[in-house]
């Protein structure tokens, strides 16, 4: 037997008991399900996921119970924006994600600077700013990376 929880007392539960060919849904509003036939792969699919949430995995066989605890981290990609100004000062803004994004600037200058703002459920709006006011630099570069991201 194989059972899914959420780590509430009204959260969804799922459960597949194998000897009986048995599915059973508590609680389920469809958002979790089994990511394929529980007979074959234990999987889950949520969706829409929020972010976070604590994961019970529990199976008893003939060799005995076992309880799993895993945690859900669910990373939000960024909503880029770059802006620039008359007095030559860019600024990259990252909005609201999960992790928050990492920015650095080409070529680098001793007039950079970084804040952050932070959201509810751990998100992060990250916004950086340069100035290229003495440089005979005719341009800057931003670099944004992001773990959901696999591009920059």
């Amino acid at each position: 037997m194989v059972t899914w929880k959420m780590k509430c007392s009204t959260c969804c539960l799922l459960a597949y008991r194998s000897d009986h060919n048995e599915t059973r849904k508590l609680n389920c509003s469809g958002r979790m399900m089994w990511k394929y036939s529980p007979d074959s792969d234990s999987a889950l699919h949520i969706y829409p996921v929020n972010l976070g949430g604590k994961l019970h995995c529990g199976i008893a066989s003939s060799a005995g119970n076992f309880l799993f605890f895993s945690s859900l981290t669910v990373i939000v990609p960024p909503t880029v924006t770059l802006t620039c100004d008359k007095s030559r000062v860019a600024v990259c803004q990252a909005s609201a994600r999960k992790p928050a994004a990492e920015i650095s600037w080409t070529p680098e200058s001793n007039h950079s600077a970084e804040e952050d703002v932070h959201h509810p459920k751990e998100r992060v709006t990250r916004v950086s700013y340069t100035g290229w006011v003495n440089s005979t630099l005719p341009t800057v570069t931003r670099l944004v990376t992001h773990p959901a991201t696999n591009q920059t």
